[in-house]
């Protein structure tokens, strides 16, 4: 099964589509990667639903990739004298340590380390940022505030903390429980939310040690501030827009978008754009116009993934959802200005042997239209380098390895096949055109460019480009 576009598509699981059944329409709808957020699922379920994923993967012979999304700490108010209380505007309240609270006048947390972390004239947001309060002084276990904006506040309600750096870690116990079962299960790759420095990254890469990717949700205004570190250490990053638009204004959203989608590429590492990008759909079968252009300006943006949350996992309309998703993909890419666009946006490539070799790839694709480009990785490096430089051809990803390809199916333009090792330059070349010609990439007598390492085999020895022809057999 070819997909007819580049952009691939992420869809979250959840209670409206975690059957085979739903699993198998949503994947023929376009689905590439699939997502099990820990908020919402347990051990037992993340196993019945990996399982069914991998035999639907196998029953259609694609490798299909998995993603558990790691729920990370969450920051929330105790219990309030009466349930709820009513703050007016510019009312002073006082913050308490604490579970609970008997005076009526106090706002119990819960949590020490926000009475160690935030210091004068910080925000503190609660309810996805339905209410705004500002600090004015502290003690330990203390704090008085003032309130910028006025609102219903209840028990548990979620608080953001957008300019304080927490002495937190981006695992709490349940998220190590959580990553030991998905890596016990071969998951492909491990989402890590609440990443304010690259320590975080370090930390989950540490545990990981090679077996999943790691992703970077970047949702919270201090990892912005470390961008460039958190992309060094991650495999790839997320876009995460519904934190971000509450510790942030939203009017900054979009251009944030655009720089971390530019430094991932520039990285050569995938990023997603996720949140509310269809979020109409969760009750209606179509979307809004203004969705439908907010997911083609991620795409002109040169996403490697778009995203969807609650329109897949509990909506009403999950299949038609990723149509739509897909449909506007396939739309924006054949958009004359796409590749125009695509290519403006394009970097020098580094001073290394495989980058060159790259964009020779590139040159040479476009110069004599070759119709598709076969690279062969064992890793995945030499796949994500010719993905970084955008062509217009689109890319066979040929891996030994299927944990490989299952991780490469993130990636833009790749259309990932496992196959046993090759022995030679003249199997590497021969088995390149079967692939193009079976996959429907291109006919007798049509160009394709070939490229891997040479000596065969060996890892980061991305070296050779070959033009091949669609019939000829070497």
């Amino acid at each position: 099964m070819r997909r007819q576009r580049k952009t691939k598509i992420l869809a979250t699981l959840g209670p409206a589509s975690n059957t085979p059944q739903m699993m198998r329409a949503l994947f023929e709808a376009g689905v590439d990667v699939f997502r099990i957020n820990m908020s919402h699922t347990d051990h037992a379920m993340l196993t019945r639903m990996t399982g069914d994923l991998r035999a639907l993967s196998k029953e259609v012979g694609r490798p299909i990739g998995i993603l558990i999304d790691l729920q990370g700490p969450k920051i929330r108010l105790g219990t309030i004298p009466g349930g709820t209380r009513m703050l007016k505007d510019q009312e002073q309240v006082r913050l308490v340590l604490g579970e609970s609270s008997d005076n009526p006048l106090e706002i119990p947390i819960p949590h020490p380390e926000i009475f160690q972390a935030i210091k004068q004239k910080h925000a503190l947001l609660i309810d996805d940022g339905k209410v705004r309060l500002r600090l004015l002084k502290k003690a330990d276990t203390y704090a008085d505030a003032i309130v910028e904006v006025a609102g219903e506040i209840k028990n548990r309600k979620g608080v953001n903390m957008p300019n304080t750096l927490l002495p937190l870690s981006a695992m709490t116990p349940k998220d190590r429980a959580d990553l030991d079962a998905a890596l016990a299960i071969g998951v492909d790759w491990i989402a890590l939310s609440f990443v304010q420095r690259p320590e975080d990254v370090a930390e989950l890469k540490h545990i990981v040690a090679g077996r999943a990717g790691v992703l970077a949700k970047i949702e919270k205004p201090k990892a912005l501030e470390s961008l460039e570190g958190i992309l060094e250490l991650a495999d790839a990053l997320m876009v995460a827009r519904g934190d971000l638009g509450v510790e942030m204004p939203l009017e900054a959203v979009p251009g944030l978008q655009k720089r971390i989608v530019r430094a991932a590429r520039k990285a050569g590492k995938p990023v997603v754009v996720a949140t509310q990008m269809l979020e109409s759909m969760i009750q209606s079968p179509t979307p809004t116009r203004a969705e439908v252009s907010d997911v083609a300006t991620a795409i002109y943006d040169s996403a490697d993934a778009v995203m969807l949350s609650a329109e897949s996992a509990s909506g009403a309309w999950p299949v038609e959802a990723v149509q739509t998703m897909d449909r506007i993909a396939r739309q924006v890419e054949q958009d004359p200005t796409y590749q125009a666009v695509i290519d403006a946006q394009r970097l020098p490539p580094d001073a290394t042997t495989a980058d060159a070799i790259m964009a020779a790839v590139h040159e040479v694709t476009g110069t004599i239209q070759a119709r598709a480009i076969i690279c062969w990785t064992k890793t995945g490096s030499t796949a994500l380098r010719a993905a970084r430089e955008r062509s217009a051809a689109p890319i066979i990803a040929v891996t030994p390895s299927i944990e490989t390809a299952r991780k490469l199916s993130l990636v833009w333009g790749l259309h990932c096949l496992q196959s046993e090792e090759i022995h030679s330059l003249d199997e590497m070349v021969n088995r390149a055109i079967v692939f193009a010609e079976a996959d429907g990439f291109a006919v007798k007598g049509e160009n394709v460019v070939i490229t891997g390492g040479v000596p065969l085999g060996v890892t980061g020895t991305t070296n050779m480009l070959r033009v091949a022809i669609v019939g000829d057999r070497g």
